[in-house]
């Protein structure tokens, strides 16, 4: 294995799980199909029922398409890290490290007012070699904005 680090990518960049996402929403859109045809097709049902059943499989929808919502977005003035119902704008002096350790879900970023923010959107769950990638990525890119004196490389 090599231990080169490449140069941080060109901005803007988008980190997101996508197999995982694929899954999900493949999983979540199926489910809905499904259960909504079983609920409209039964003959025995209410319209109220066959409504709860649509309403069911909107919800089962819904979780799972929060579950696939999660991505960091690199630019030039910093990064936007969407997880499941929040979204955090941070500038690039904020970030002051880029960790993911090994058995990490994912990866967490220290930042300058001494708290650690999970960023779900690099997770190594399916796919841990584009994982690691990523956060190397996003910690080059880090390096060389926060502070470009810096110049020691981390491990990911």
């Amino acid at each position: 294995m090599s231990t080169h680090q490449p140069g941080p990518p060109a901005l803007p960049v988008t980190f997101r799980p996508g197999r995982t996402r694929v899954v999900l929403l493949c999983v979540g859109t199926v489910m809905f199909t499904v259960i909504s045809a079983v609920g409209l097709t039964l003959d025995r049902l209410s319209a109220g029922e066959r409504a709860s059943f649509v309403v069911t499989a909107g919800l089962f929808l819904f979780v799972l398409y929060l579950l696939a919502r999660p991505k960091v977005v690199a630019d030039e003035d910093g990064v936007t890290v969407v997880n499941i119902t929040r979204v955090r704008r941070l500038a690039w002096a904020e970030i002051l490290r880029v960790n993911l350790r090994p058995g990490d879900p994912w990866v967490y970023l220290d930042l300058s007012d001494g708290t650690s923010l999970p960023a779900l959107g690099i997770q190594p769950g399916i796919a841990q070699s584009k994982a690691v990638a990523d956060a190397r990525a996003l910690r080059a890119l880090a390096e060389s904005r926060s502070n470009p004196s810096r110049s020691t490389p981390g491990t990911a």
